[in-house]
């Protein structure tokens, strides 16, 4: 996957004419550019291909119309996959945005959330490992129908949580929400080993600072979820900003210092109740 940064924007219209001479010529290269993301606004493409190597794909773009990527990583479909869906694509080659009007361009962003038990390790010491099973599989059940009702995506199980991908900031945080109220209901109904999870969100876009697919974004996801409270959800200023006019109420934290980081990061901790 490369990134493309066009100074000023850029028209769907110009991206379309590129991606075409880049099906014009990339046989002869071995290469193969499946589909591409735009946002036009920001002027940035994310190109997915499959090619030989970096160089290959590179004389592609050189030859086809001399755009050349900013920076080109590799990348496993499936993962891909994960990340960012199925991708339903115009004839043009342009990913379409799930949801949306007939012809809304994907612009590639997308908000990663992070789940945590809290003490997930010393509940294993103290209950054993067949009650610790049971309390996962609740934050399993519970997180998993909250991502299928809000159209999330499970990336991956951490082992005491879950990373999920979506398109909507406002449907993670939502998700997010609707978990620890989930959870809140259960230890309420049954309250001998209540499940409680720190939650938290990220939004960024394919190709970052990394070399990894959204690698700033799970870092970043992931640093936030660590720096909650227990049942509380953080989120970037990114998140917050995603989501003015949905409806959801924010409390500024400031700037927060997270490990990995040379700058504090701006945050907010979504307002939730059971």
């Amino acid at each position: 996957m490369d990134i493309h940064e066009i100074p000023g924007g850029i028209t769907a219209d110009e991206v379309a004419k590129a991606h075409a001479h880049d099906a014009a010529v990339e046989g002869k290269y071995g290469v193969h550019y499946h589909k591409y993301w735009v946002n036009e606004r920001a002027g940035k493409i994310f190109c997915l291909c499959e090619a030989p190597n970096a160089e290959a794909a590179m004389h592609v773009h050189r030859e086809a119309h001399g755009q050349i990527a900013e920076k080109i990583i590799q990348v496993e479909p499936d993962v891909a996959d994960l990340f960012l869906g199925g991708s339903e694509v115009n004839s043009a080659g342009a990913v379409l945005l799930p949801g949306g009007a007939a012809d809304a361009r994907d612009p590639g962003i997308r908000t990663v959330l992070f789940t945590d038990i809290v003490e997930s390790t010393s509940l294993t010491q103290t209950l054993g490992d067949d009650v610790a099973m049971e309390l996962l599989q609740i934050h399993d059940s519970v997180v998993r129908d909250a991502l299928k009702g809000l159209n999330g995506r499970e990336v991956k199980h951490t082992g005491d949580g879950i990373m999920a991908s979506f398109v909507s900031a406002a449907a993670a945080v939502r998700c997010a929400a609707q978990i620890q109220r989930g959870l809140a209901q259960r230890a309420g109904e049954q309250s001998n080993h209540p499940v409680r999870v720190r939650i938290g969100g990220a939004a960024g876009e394919p190709v970052e600072h990394g070399n990894d697919i959204f690698g700033s974004t799970v870092q970043l996801a992931a640093r936030l979820c660590s720096h909650a409270e227990p049942e509380q959800i953080v989120v970037s200023s990114v998140v917050a900003d995603l989501c003015i006019g949905k409806g959801l109420m924010f409390r500024p934290l400031g700037e927060v210092s997270l490990k990995g980081f040379d700058r504090p990061v701006h945050a907010h901790s979504v307002e939730w109740s059971a």
